[in-house]
């Protein structure tokens, strides 16, 4: 299957551009090969064919030969075997409690749909200011600009250095905040990614902080499910690419994210069992991420490949996690396209710790996933694969055939069991048998 941003065009464009123009064998002999951007226009639009977010949206040629591209100008674009990429430290459990100010009427804690209402509300809330460390932050300059000329060494995959040279590189800075000793230039997303692509981070932080004397701070902001999931970055070499040093990370909310012991509880007892579903037994290992497509389905219909490019997947990835919110019956297909549910709809408008019971309860409708929680409640745990498989082979899975595949899918039950554990962790509680 296709593994690159927009499916199966990017994929075949691309194999058309390295055969015609021996891409392959230009990075062997020197390293590197520089491609302008009407030649890629030749074959599709260089908006689609050079912005991969995440490596799972690299197309076939490039995963296949550890490739990735850069912009090194307002025109051009370099591939080599870059590490261009970062994988994103495990967040904290701990979520802090921050509240908009009563006089605001235009922004509601509850209804945040873009990564500018996100920005916006954890302005407002004091949220930024708590994790810079700021006690006044003035928004300064944002949206496409270009950059100076500047040089780095990024690593490659063999595990060298590669100069590479920018002249005036097209780069975009969601929010600058400026306080009275720094100036944080923000990266804001709503998608719940497994990695970034570090230059997001990397060219805003050259282009500015030779412009100011205060220190300029990388931050990246996720929000999903309730959750401000901010990180700050450091580059401890300016000139290394790959240099980059976690300097914290902590989460906020702007709603109450307890949820004890006895909300799972609740949820266990209160849970109708239903006979499986038409679909296959889910093959999805994070929960949160099929939360995190339900809210991007929210704003809009989407096509699989359109769920594909818009987010951390390939097109595997799409296919299985789309599959597990039909399970729970959070999304269905109309044609070509998924869209909530009227049970998504209105699960996704329910306030967080309302929306986390209800996730729960769909979840345990489901004889698997009551065994395996049954399970974590007598041992103190949630069961191993292994034994996630033993109490599941028993029962009548769709789609679950060979003990291989059985594994897979146990694997899946058990982390959905240790989803629903750990939302007590989050508000610093802990489960007690």
């Amino acid at each position: 299957m296709s593994s690159g941003k927009g499916g199966g065009k990017n994929d075949q464009a691309w194999e058309a551009i390295f055969l015609r123009y021996q891409v392959l064998e230009a990075v062997e002999r020197q390293g590197s090969f520089r491609i302008s951007a009407d030649q890629i226009r030749e074959y599709r639009e260089p908006r689609l064919m050079a912005k991969f977010d995440h490596r799972a949206n690299l197309p076939q040629i490039f995963a296949q030969h550890r490739l990735a591209i850069l912009p090194v100008s307002r025109g051009d674009y370099l591939i080599a075997p870059f590490e261009a990429y970062r994988t994103f430290e495990e967040p904290a459990a701990q979520v802090q409690r921050f509240s908009l100010p009563a006089s605001l009427e235009s922004l509601d804690a509850g209804y945040i749909p873009s990564e500018a209402i996100a920005l916006n509300c954890a302005l407002a809330a004091g949220i930024l200011g708590d994790f810079l460390g700021e006690d006044r932050l003035t928004p300064t300059v944002s949206g496409r600009m270009h950059s100076d000329s500047f040089s780095f060494q990024i690593e490659t995959a063999a595990g060298g250095l590669l100069p590479v040279e920018v002249d005036r590189s097209q780069i975009e800075i969601d929010a600058a905040l400026e306080g009275a000793r720094s100036l944080a230039l923000l990266e804001a997303k709503r998608d719940l990614a497994e990695d970034f692509l570090v230059r997001q981070l990397y060219y805003p932080f050259r282009a500015w902080n030779g412009r100011v004397h205060k220190r300029v701070r990388p931050v990246f902001l996720v929000y999903s499910n309730g959750i401000f999931r901010l990180y700050e970055y450091e580059f401890t070499d300016p000139g290394r690419y790959n240099s980059l040093r976690l300097v914290q990370q902590k989460n906020y909310s702007l709603e109450d994210t307890s949820f004890t012991q006895r909300d799972l509880l609740d949820a266990l007892e209160a849970a109708r069992p239903e006979p499986e579903p038409p679909v296959t037994f889910p093959q999805a290992n994070r929960f949160d991420r099929v939360v995190n497509l339900c809210e991007l389905l929210q704003a809009q219909e989407l096509t699989p490949e359109e769920v594909t490019a818009a987010y951390d997947f390939n097109s595997r990835q799409t296919s299985y996690y789309t599959a597990a919110g039909r399970y729970l019956g959070l999304l269905e297909k109309d044609g070509p396209r998924f869209r909530l549910t009227e049970e998504g709809r209105r699960l996704m408008a329910l306030g967080y710790r309302k929306r986390q019971a209800a996730l729960c309860g769909l979840i345990l409708r489901h004889q698997p996933f009551r065994e395996l929680l049954r399970f974590a409640l007598r041992e103190g745990r949630p069961p191993a694969a292994e034994e996630a498989a033993a109490l599941m082979a028993p029962m009548e899975l769709r789609g679950v055939g060979s003990r291989a595949t059985l594994l897979r899918r146990a694997s899946t039950a058990a982390r959905w069991v240790g989803w629903m554990l750990g939302l007590t962790a989050a508000c610093g509680g802990q489960l007690s048998f």
